[in-house]
């Protein structure tokens, strides 16, 4: 098991402390990163259920009790060999223990599908559903030490992928063949799980492809995300290749001015979207408003794009910052006609001030 077990009870004890002020009864957490956070280790197809008060309760598939304890603080273990058998343990553990109020975590994550949300609701009709993601991201928006020591780690691990990114890349290779390097770079580095996205295009997040490649003149983008005890940083660069042109030269220097003014103003107490405003008056007045994608950061965690996600959930730009909060800065690209150009690292916040984690000179 990776850490403390005491780390891992105490949060399932700040959690039953939530779950008893919202008067829910119990949990059923299906989604791999609040499964990794409550017990330690990751696991395919995860149901953890923690009741209100008292012990948590792991299901795992007929032989796989024995490892699981190994990597896991949780002893109460239960196998199960047919999924019907699954839904049964859990409606049984619900009525067994009187619960009328049961969360689960509405997400986007593996394993929180909606079939499973409509299994639950027929299977267990007299139940109230809430949704409890605000409950488990409040928790894990804070990172403690042991989280932050995993961060810094996997920060190292990025920069040696982005250093072999600027190795390989040279026009005619693919997308593809670039991000194999890199991932192959994480993995011999310890990152189990690293995302790598590569864009020859403007394509603001690129999975890559096997038929396009790099041009003579041009630009590649490489976006990173490298974990270490399942936690994350995210890191992206843009590459000149060649000759590109003056709008590429001029775009990366706004990029790298920005960048700079988001650093000098995300601080402790500062709303988010005071800041985003800030940037995208910045953009406006140099000529790149239109080529600008709102929502300047993201937290990292157990997950690459975790909340405050203020790319693609507007209401969490209203989040203040925190200490030990950690954020990407910048995220999002500029979108020129050449491709996408970024520059983003990983920043843990403290109390006067940013300290990197990412590098890459």
């Amino acid at each position: 098991m990776r850490g403390n077990p005491e780390i891992f009870k105490r949060r399932v004890e700040r959690f039953q402390e939530l779950l008893r002020k919202k008067e829910i009864d119990g949990a059923v957490i299906r989604t791999l990163s609040s499964f990794i956070y409550f017990t330690g280790t990751k696991w395919l197809r995860p149901s953890l259920l923690i009741p209100a008060e008292g012990e948590p309760v792991v299901y795992v598939v007929k032989g796989e009790a024995e490892l699981f304890r190994e990597k896991s603080w949780i002893e109460n273990v239960v196998e199960f060999q047919k999924v019907e058998d699954l839904m049964a343990g859990v409606v049984s553990w619900i009525h067994r223990n009187g619960m009328e109020r049961v969360g689960l975590e509405f997400g986007v994550e593996r394993d929180a599908y909606l079939i499973f949300l409509k299994i639950f609701e027929r299977l267990n009709p007299t139940i109230e559903i809430v949704d409890i993601l605000d409950l488990t991201m409040g928790l894990r928006m804070i990172k403690e030490d042991w989280e932050l020591d995993n961060i810094r780690k996997a920060g190292k691990i990025a920069g040696r992928g982005m250093k072999v990114a600027e190795e390989v890349i040279k026009p005619g290779l693919s997308e593809l063949e670039i991000a194999a390097e890199v991932v192959r770079e994480l993995m011999l580095s310890g990152s189990e799980d690293p995302k790598v996205y590569v864009s020859t295009t403007p394509r603001a997040h690129a999975e890559p492809f096997r038929d396009l490649r790099v041009p003579e003149n041009g630009i590649v983008t490489v976006v990173i995300g490298a974990d270490w005890n399942h936690y994350y940083v995210n890191m992206a660069r843009t590459f000149v290749v060649g000759e590109p042109g003056e709008r590429v030269r001029e775009a990366i220097e706004v990029k790298e001015e920005a960048y700079r003014i988001a650093l000098e103003e995300t601080r402790v107490g500062v709303a988010l979207n005071t800041i985003e405003k800030k940037l995208a008056n910045f953009f406006r007045e140099r000529g790149f408003g239109e080529a600008y994608i709102a929502g300047y950061t993201h937290g990292v965690g157990l997950l690459i794009e975790e909340p405050p996600i203020t790319t693609i959930i507007a209401p969490q730009r209203a989040t203040k910052v925190q200490e030990n909060m950690v954020l990407t800065v910048i995220h999002p690209p500029l979108m020129i006609p050449e491709g996408a150009v970024k520059h983003e690292d990983t920043y843990i916040v403290k109390k006067d001030g940013l300290e990197r984690v990412t590098f890459f000179f």
